[in-house]
């Protein structure tokens, strides 16, 4: 019969070697799920910097995920080139390839977004989780979609008749206007009451609802909303909020960083996207 010294010398042994195993378990788990970068296919437009933004957040979030931005040139067409029509069918920016999971395309600056938090933010630090924080999860989806469903087609309709249409339609230049404005007053509302963000109790919380509108609202400018600081105060603070974030000021320079311009320089601007916008209407 063992002496007990001599048990318990056996039983330490087996114990340290099994750490040890646990050890190299650990280790040779985390070589293999090491992130590969995910494919950013973007350029320099509200959709395409809530993807950026988006990944910017969670690169800082979460330290091995990362991410590989491709410029994809809309005034040289690329985006309706055979091989990005595999990844987006509607060639569109964003969107992204996720090596990670056998190379799986999403298309849809908001589905992308919302795939991102599904596979990526595992401890919802940009979002809610759908279980335990069910009402704040339904509330980020809800401002998700008004945005996706309202501000984006509504402002970018603005966008068009106020800078690029060939001809200024008053009426169509007043109809989208009037109605980005009235969708910029539902925020202004949301935000009130120091209310800090779109979705979560209380005051709320910073996540995936407010990356999918601030792109959107911070280029109320180019779409022609006048007197906009005056008129949407807490919208105006929520910007502000947002874009002294350190991820969203990395996410703002992908695929590239655009810069204040005077009235004169954007006319220019707008002259120059007219041709390749018109150009590419119908394709």
């Amino acid at each position: 019969m063992l002496k007990p010294s001599l048990l318990t010398s056996t039983s330490h042994r087996i114990a340290s070697a099994r750490l040890q195993q646990v050890h190299r378990n650990l280790r040779t788990m985390s070589s293999s799920t090491e992130l590969k970068p995910i494919k950013l296919y973007t350029a320099a437009t509200p959709n395409g910097y809530k993807a950026s933004i988006f990944l910017e957040e969670l690169k800082a979030a979460y330290p091995g995920f990362t991410y590989e931005p491709q410029p994809i040139s809309l005034a040289k067409n690329e985006q309706k080139e055979p091989w990005y029509l595999k990844v987006n069918p509607n060639g569109r920016i964003p969107a992204i390839s996720d090596p990670n999971r056998g190379d799986f395309n999403v298309f849809e600056s908001a589905a992308l977004i919302l795939y991102l938090v599904q596979h990526y933010d595992k401890e919802y630090k940009l979002s809610f989780d759908p279980v335990n924080e069910a009402d704040a999860y339904s509330e980020a989806l809800q401002w998700t979609f008004f945005v996706h469903g309202g501000i984006g087609p509504m402002q970018g309709q603005s966008n068009h008749f106020f800078r690029y249409a060939p001809e200024k339609i008053p009426y169509a230049i007043k109809r989208y206007n009037d109605e980005t404005r009235r969708l910029y007053s539902v925020l202004e509302s949301r935000l009130s009451n120091g209310r800090g963000y779109l979705a979560g109790p209380g005051n709320g919380k910073f996540s995936f609802a407010d990356v999918n509108a601030f792109p959107w609202v911070r280029g109320h400018g180019w779409a022609g909303i006048q007197n906009f600081d005056a008129d949407f105060p807490n919208v105006k603070a929520w910007l502000d909020r947002i874009e002294a974030r350190a991820a969203v000021y990395e996410g703002l320079g992908v695929p590239t960083r655009g810069k204040k311009m005077t009235k004169e320089e954007e006319e220019r601007a707008a002259v120059e996207a007219r041709a390749w916008i018109l150009g590419n209407a119908n394709k």
